[in-house]
């Protein structure tokens, strides 16, 4: 307490000081009108710039939210827009050119992707989404832009991509305007560059023409964005093109990804695993039953014989 009183007793004309400066700025500004607009203005540009820079910081911070809401919205856009085609292609009655049919509705996972590599033979891509979110092996990966890849591995929580940028990697596709399909293939090198291969050299193939899903696999429904060609060659035996396809998305800046979820059928894989089947199993039930038929051949001549050669009492 005797400090206190020390240190009043010593700085007590610097207290009086700040005690009538304040007094005085209180009168200044409560009698006066333009002190106190100039103060209010004032205060009010500080406020301002503080809550914009606030403002522009909590827009950064949810920026990640806000790409996700969009990559959303490009994804139902992307559905519609596949049902409208669909429809379009009812009315108009070509059923002879006509891919199989996409569903009309279908389910999607959106998730991040959380680690890839782009420049080794068999690139890998991991996302944050596993079984518990109903993703499972040989499903199909797209994003906003186009096709990724196809689910490879899973676990609870996560799953590993085989993205197009992996050299086992073939998924089949078509020409847009052409309809003539190949298999889509990746050499190491280029992390936006595909080949489409097996195109017979009789097909119509220009610069830019759009390459699509085909719908042929049990992976990706048809008529996804793939790529656009850059380049038309020949293949290594002259019988066919190999065409150079600058890819849609962009794999170095790949976060946001949804995996298709319901599009593959178990009916149509287990009838394509039994057809792939059938060859081996038909030629051991062939070889069975000519060995059947051979035997009891044997049993009616040898039964013949003896009936000829018995004598008769």
């Amino acid at each position: 307490m005797r400090s206190l009183i020390d240190f009043i007793v010593k700085t007590k004309h610097w207290l009086v000081f700040i005690l009538l400066e304040a007094v005085s700025l209180v009168s200044l500004f409560s009698t006066t009108g333009y002190p106190r607009s100039v103060y209010f203005t004032t205060a009010n540009g500080i406020v301002g710039a503080t809550y914009d820079v606030i403002s522009s910081i909590t827009s950064y911070l949810n920026l990640q939210e806000e790409n996700r809401k969009l990559e959303a919205t490009n994804q139902q856009l992307r559905q519609q827009l596949l049902h409208m085609q669909e429809t379009l292609d009812t009315i108009k009655g070509d059923t002879t050119q006509r891919m199989p049919s996409l569903p009309t509705r279908y389910n999607l996972v959106h998730a991040q992707v959380i680690n890839s590599s782009l420049h080794k033979k068999h690139n890998l891509m991991t996302i944050n989404k596993g079984e518990a979110d109903g993703i499972r092996p040989e499903m199909g990966v797209v994003c906003s832009q186009g096709v990724v890849g196809v689910v490879y591995m899973t676990s609870q929580h996560y799953s590993i991509v085989i993205p197009l940028l992996n050299e086992k990697s073939k998924t089949s596709c078509r020409l847009r305007k052409s309809e003539f399909f190949g298999s889509l293939i990746w050499k190491q090198g280029y992390c936006n560059i595909a080949h489409l291969n097996n195109i017979p050299r009789h097909a119509k193939v220009q610069k830019n023409d759009i390459v699509e899903t085909n719908g042929y696999s049990d992976i990706f429904p048809a008529g996804l964005p793939v790529g656009q060609v850059q380049q038309i060659d020949d293949s290594d035996s002259g019988t066919s093109y190999m065409i150079r396809v600058l890819l849609y998305v962009d794999f170095t800046t790949l976060r946001e990804v949804s995996v298709i979820t319901n599009f593959s059928s178990q009916e149509r894989q287990s009838l394509e695993t039994e057809a792939s089947n059938y060859d081996d199993t038909n030629d051991n039930t062939y070889s069975e039953t000519r060995n059947n038929k051979a035997k009891e051949t044997d049993k009616s001549k040898d039964s013949q014989k003896n009936k000829t050669t018995t004598p008769s009492t």
